[in-house]
């Protein structure tokens, strides 16, 4: 892993939620990284082919990534006002996407879900 894939990497590392590249690259320069936002783009790419980080796509359709706490498919629920996320496995998930996919001819099924709520500490923030 080169050295600046490795930087990237850490921050993901330690901060345990879901960053844009945006967030990655403004805490990168502030430590006094000279890192470009492009460079940025690509470590998390090599990550994420690699199977180092989780990506997602928020509500706005931003790239969202993690680094993987798990070496085997999983799922993410994610809270919507905190980011707090769990991986999860998903039986049924894998069983229904097989066999949406052999139903309509295609193979090698690939997917990704992502389940958007609000977490128990959040909920019990919100007056009620």
């Amino acid at each position: 892993m080169s050295n600046r894939r490795e930087a990237v990497y850490e921050i993901l590392r330690h901060s345990g939620s879901f960053r844009s590249a945006q967030d990655i690259y403004a805490e990168m320069r502030a430590e006094g990284a000279k890192i470009g936002l492009t460079t940025v783009y690509r470590a998390l790419q090599a990550l994420a082919d690699a199977g180092h980080v989780d990506v997602l796509r928020t509500d706005e359709g931003e790239a969202a990534y993690r680094a993987c706490a798990s070496d085997t498919h999983h799922h993410h629920l994610v809270c919507r006002r905190c980011g707090r996320t769990i991986e999860v496995a998903g039986p049924a998930v894998e069983r229904w996407a097989e066999g949406v996919g052999a139903e309509h001819g295609f193979t090698d099924i690939t997917h990704t879900v992502e389940v958007f709520g609000t977490c128990p500490a959040c909920a019990a923030e919100t007056p009620g």
